[in-house]
């Protein structure tokens, strides 16, 4: 067992195919089709990356300004740039995969539109709050992200105009995550 839950990769294998073999197990009664796929798949990258930005802005963010100075470094150059990679993409798989859940269902243009009503309206609201969030991540988190963290050459001066920048896109996905799975979860679009 040591040897299973030590390694994340093997993990994460045992995992697929449990979730294989539970398809295919329920499939008469939850048949297994480019949608239920995708909405699985959509659901595992937006924990991923919703957990990562509360982790990031519940955990890490508040504390390291109590981390002593000799031990930040094991922070911003091993955990964050992580945490960051994962971040990022678990942020455009989740994109994707929702625009595919939508293009399959035939929403696609009228959620983001809002030409559609009720619950199309609502998960359109929803997709734009994501895409909104997933702008943030790629081109203002990550790139003030990687001057903050030293990934790219960048003098004292752009590290401290990068950190407010980086904070405040954050801050933002944060506020924006709370309405965006009420959307999500509300629509209950097939």
């Amino acid at each position: 067992m040591a040897k299973l839950f030590g390694n994340l990769n093997l993990v994460m294998i045992v995992g697929l195919v449990l979730s294989i073999v539970v398809m295919l197990a329920f499939a008469p009664y939850a048949p297994v089709d480019v949608n239920s796929v995708f909405r699985w798949l959509h659901v595992f990258f937006g924990i991923l990356w919703i957990g990562l930005l509360y982790y990031l802005n519940f955990v890490q963010v508040p504390l390291m300004p109590s981390i002593p100075a000799e031990q930040k470094g094991a922070v911003t150059g091993h955990i964050a740039p992580k945490v960051l990679f994962y971040f990022r993409y678990a942020a455009l798989l989740t994109v994707i995969t929702g625009v595919v859940i939508a293009w399959a269902n035939n929403y696609l243009v009228e959620a983001l539109t809002f030409s559609g009503a009720g619950a199309i309206a609502l998960i359109g609201v929803g997709m734009w709050m994501a895409l909104i969030m997933a702008f943030n991540v790629w081109f203002i988190i990550w790139p003030a992200q990687k001057k903050i963290l030293g990934i790219v050459e960048a003098s004292a001066e752009e590290k401290a105009a990068a950190a407010p920048r980086a904070l405040i896109a954050s801050r933002t996905n944060t506020l924006l995550s709370i309405p965006m799975i009420y959307c999500m979860v509300s629509a209950n679009l097939g």
